[in-house]
């Protein structure tokens, strides 16, 4: 059992999934194209060689105020440290709060630049606690545009890549550029596809994780009361059991950018199950192990990405008009 706390607790699994190894039988890497020929292995095919333990951070921003969201993300990357975590992730935009008018307005103050100074409080708490970070920021690009993005941070402190977000809301279209390719990270073994909010909507997207050879799909996002609570509880149990992969949600508390986020940070299984959330307005670390022999159990059980890879080409769909 994880460690709890109280104002400040760690969420713990609420579900525990049967850690059987696949059998010699029937191993995780056993593929065969359609024409009898082993299929070439993809890299999600070999299985990590020990869990790793997440976390899902959500907590009230500032809004505007790059700094002080940074400096929580710090602490927050640090408490989760302490509860062995190597990787945490943060909601979209937690850096400014969603904010799209401010941002805007003035992306100087309010959107993080190449080479911002401003970040070196996450960079030292991943460094000194040896922890991974995955950021969400507004981002004014070198050429001058803004984009939603997150940014990753090794456990060296250095910032390692950044992924934007492809799929841009209605509202977001008039102010950032999408971004032209998916992110995947490796840490400890893990393959790990990036994904902000929007983009889990759209099943291609963590599909396309999954042929890269993702063990987990891993989003921070904006998700309010009412319907977006209903869609997070649709779209992230789907993407799992879609592509057998772990998902992740890291998700806003409180108002930002006149939103009312509805908070419930949570992981799910690969095959679809709930296994930890977050309550809907406290500040919450979400900590969960990502589990090699559970991936692997699934993985032979339901067999949907294998199935995917080796069976018939896609094909022209007739249509057969009945009157």
């Amino acid at each position: 059992m994880l460690p709890t706390g109280s104002a400040d607790r760690l969420a713990a699994p609420t579900d525990r999934l049967s850690t059987d190894h696949p059998s010699a039988d029937h191993p995780s890497t056993d593929r065969l194209a359609t024409d009898g020929l082993p299929a070439a292995p993809s890299p999600g095919d070999r299985l990590p060689a020990r869990p790793l333990r997440i976390a899902a951070a959500q907590a009230e921003v500032t809004a505007g105020d790059v700094p002080a969201n940074a400096a929580t993300a710090a602490a927050l990357i640090r408490e989760a440290a302490a509860a062995g975590a190597r990787l945490v992730v943060f909601a979209e935009k937690f850096l400014s709060g969603y904010e799209p008018a401010l941002i805007q307005a003035d992306p100087a103050r309010h959107a993080v630049q190449p080479g911002d100074p401003r970040l070196a409080p996450i960079a030292q708490a991943c460094r000194e606690s040896a922890t991974a970070a995955v950021v969400g920021a507004a981002v004014q690009d070198e050429a001058g545009a803004l984009r939603v993005s997150a940014l990753v941070f090794g456990p060296d402190g250095r910032l390692s890549t950044r992924y934007d977000k492809q799929y841009l809301f209605k509202t977001e279209q008039a102010v950032y550029l999408p971004g032209t390719s998916g992110c995947t990270i490796e840490l400890d073994g893990w393959r790990l596809g990036l994904g902000v909010c929007y983009d889990s909507g759209f099943p291609e997207h963590a599909r396309a994780a999954a042929l890269d050879g993702c063990h987990a799909y891993l989003v921070g996002a904006l998700f309010s009361v009412g319907h977006g609570h209903h869609e997070s509880r649709t779209w992230f149990p789907a993407r799992a059991l879609d592509n057998t992969v772990y998902t992740l949600l890291a998700n806003h508390i409180g108002r930002t950018g006149g939103w009312h986020t509805c908070g419930a940070s949570a992981v799910w299984a690969p095959d679809g199950r709930l296994l930890a959330e977050a309550g809907e307005d406290g500040r919450e670390l979400v900590v969960v192990d990502l589990d090699p022999a559970v991936l692997g159990a699934v993985r032979q059980s339901e067999t949907l990405l294998h199935d995917l890879r080796t069976g018939p080409a896609a094909a022209p769909r007739r249509l057969h008009r009945l009157g």
